[in-house]
Formats: structure tokens, C-alpha cells, sequence
């Protein structure tokens, strides 16, 4: 087996009334500033290991697994509350570890769940710092303005994952044939042609995602609109659906955090053209019957997350953009020392 925790990193199991949580510190001698990272979808804290080890000294760096993911309690996840089973687990960590007061990193999915922690919990941070964020309106079927393509948001949801992923990440499948957990790694969370001597960990961490309904990816509903499904109530994949989450009034609350926002040129997963995106495949020939731009255009997710990044800015709140070339899903990983500086600025201002 490999050996997935880092020297220098300790696991810590964290009670609290909703659920034991799974917790990887980096210690700090003398703590000045807490900071909690969150993960992304089909992922867990492992990834965040090595940023957390090249953080200042006074620095006490926590990285929290949702549930269902790393080894976290895996719970059933009430996609009908947008991310909200997510984020009100991350904010009791927070609470039964004592820390106050924090500076939240979200990536991904993990991006929407802080964004909704801010909403319902704003004392709890100090900065908010998004690294490729799903749009504040949510993982497709929307237009620029954030209004749904179709009133019951077909094509977004748990019936837009591909089963055979599903059932490789279910029976632990570490090879690197097309379609595996390593092979989704190397083509998306990370631009192609990039390599990492940690790539077995990441693999390893894609593999503690828990399958089913309940969990990844989620159920699904019949829909009368192409591509003739719509999400469930239940499941990840649902929770981003955007009938479900909307995070877009982070820009009505009264106090804002500093916002730093971390994002990639080649996002395969998150961008204006996301082959993640059922109508971006749609539109590409890859699923049959597509309707066209009228009916089932891309979701403009970079646009949509600027746009209401910029009425934050205008309504008094601060925001630093980094966007990074040659760079996929996970600039923490693909240019870590321009991650680790701009999340150190933000830390000292």
C-alpha cells in the first residue's frame, strides 16, 4: 500500500454533533493564523499536503474530508440543501476544534462549499481564497445571468456521471487505462503533459470516494427536455445542480472577506467550454440530439463567477484574481509557488 500521509503531517479524528470528521494538520509551534482547506469532488485532504508543508511557520494548516470522502463518516448527503450537509460539517470541525475565526481555502466543489460556509457562517472567515470554484450559480444549465436554461435544470446533476468512472473509482481500480481514476487525473485535474512524483497519493485519494446514490455521483430524475434527465435530491453531483446551490449573494453581505480567486487557463473541469458540461459534449457531437445555442448553450462558468466576483468588489468587498497559464484544475499542484504567495499575501494583509 502506499504510504499517503507526508512527514510532517498528522491525522487528527474530530467529533463533532454532526459527524467524525477526518483532519490532516500541519502543526504550528506559536499559531498567528489558522487556515482550513477544503477539497474538491472525487478527491480528499491528501492533495493539500504538500502546500500545507511549505506554509510560514505560523501558520496552523488544517485540511478537512467532507463526508463520504477521505475518511470522514460517510453519511448520506441531502443534495435538496444545495452543499449545505457539506459546509455545515466543515463549520462544526471549526467549531468542536475551537479555531474561530479562519482563513478557508475551497477547491472545486470544495470552492462552492466555502462560498455557502461564508453565506450561513460569515464570523467564521477571515479570508476566502477559491481555487477553480464551481460557478456561484452552480455546475450548469445556466446562462450568463445565472437564469436556468430549463426549468428543472435538465442535463446537470447525478445523471451526468459517466458509470464506468463510477464503477472503476467503486472497485479501486489504480491502473492507467482510458477512463480510470488515474487517467481522469492526468487528462483533467491536471493540464495534459504534466507529471507528478505523487501521482499514486492523488490516485489513492480519488479512490476513498464513496459511491451510490447517496453519495458520488448521486440520483437522477426523468426530464422532458434534452438530454432527458434532471438532477435528484440526492448525492453529490446534485448539490451543485443549480436548482439546488446558488451562492451568488455572497455580494449582499454586509461584511465581506477578502476574496482570492485561483483559477487556470486549461480548467477541463470548470471553464467557459468544460467538456464536463453536458451541453458542451452536446455541442462538440458527443451525445446525440443536442438542441443547440438557443435551447442547451455552455454554461459560461469563468464569466458567471467574474461577473458576480466583480458586484462583490463594487459593493465594497476586495477581490484578487490569479489566473495562471499552462495550467489545469489544480494550480496548487501545477504552479505551487504562485499559489503559496498569493495565499500568503492574503494571509499577511
Amino acid at each position: 500500500m502506499v504510504d499517503t500521509i507526508f512527514p510532517g503531517i498528522e491525522v487528527r479524528r474530530v467529533r463533532t454533533p454532526r459527524l467524525l470528521a477526518n483532519v490532516l494538520e500541519r502543526p504550528s509551534d506559536a499559531p498567528a493564523r489558522t487556515v482550513v482547506f477544503v477539497h474538491g469532488n472525487v478527491s480528499s485532504s491528501l492533495f493539500w499536503q504538500p502546500l500545507m508543508l511549505t506554509l510560514p511557520a505560523d501558520v496552523r494548516a488544517l485540511a478537512v474530508d467532507l463526508r463520504g470522502f477521505g475518511d470522514s463518516e460517510t453519511l448520506p448527503v441531502d443534495a435538496t440543501r444545495g452543499v449545505r450537509d457539506f459546509s455545515d460539517d466543515v463549520a462544526s470541525v471549526i467549531d468542536a476544534m475551537d479555531l474561530g475565526e479562519v482563513h478557508l481555502v475551497g477547491w472545486s466543489l470544495g470552492g462552492g462549499v466555502a462560498m455557502q460556509l461564508l453565506l450561513d457562517r460569515p464570523e467564521l472567515v477571515a479570508t476566502l481564497t477559491l481555487q477553480a470554484p464551481v460557478s456561484p450559480d452552480g455546475f450548469g444549465g445556466t446562462r450568463l445571468d445565472g437564469g436556468l436554461l430549463a426549468s428543472d435544470a435538465a442535463g446537470t446533476g447525478g445523471g451526468g456521471a459517466n458509470p464506468d468512472f463510477v464503477a472503476r473509482i467503486a472497485r479501486g481500480d489504480r491502473s492507467d487505462e482510458a477512463g480510470s481514476p488515474r487517467a481522469v487525473f492526468r487528462s483533467s485535474y491536471v493540464v495534459p503533459g504534466f507529471e507528478s512524483e505523487h501521482e499514486d497519493i492523488w490516485v489513492e485519494s480519488m479512490l476513498t470516494t464513496k459511491t451510490g446514490v447517496d453519495n458520488y455521483p448521486g440520483d437522477s430524475a426523468q426530464s422532458e427536455h434534452w438530454p432527458g434527465f434532471a438532477p435528484g435530491g440526492r448525492g453529490v453531483l446534485n448539490t451543485l445542480a443549480p436548482t439546488h446551490f446558488n451562492t451568488t449573494a455572497i455580494v449582499d453581505l454586509e461584511r465581506k472577506p477578502p476574496i482570492l480567486w485561483i483559477h487556470g487557463t486549461h480548467d477541463a473541469i470548470v471553464g467557459d467550454a468544460s467538456f464536463f458540461d453536458l451541453n458542451q459534449l452536446g455541442k462538440a457531437g458527443l451525445i446525440p440530439g443536442w438542441p443547440g445555442d438557443d435551447v442547451a448553450p455552455p454554461q459560461p462558468m469563468i464569466a458567471q463567477t467574474r461577473a458576480v466576483l466583480a458586484r462583490y468588489s463594487d459593493s465594497g468587498g476586495r477581490v484578487t484574481e490569479l489566473e495562471l497559464e499552462n495550467c489545469g484544475h489544480s494550480p496548487h499542484l501545477e504552479h505551487p509557488d504562485a499559489f503559496r504567495d498569493a495565499l500568503v499575501a492574503m494571509l499577511s494583509d
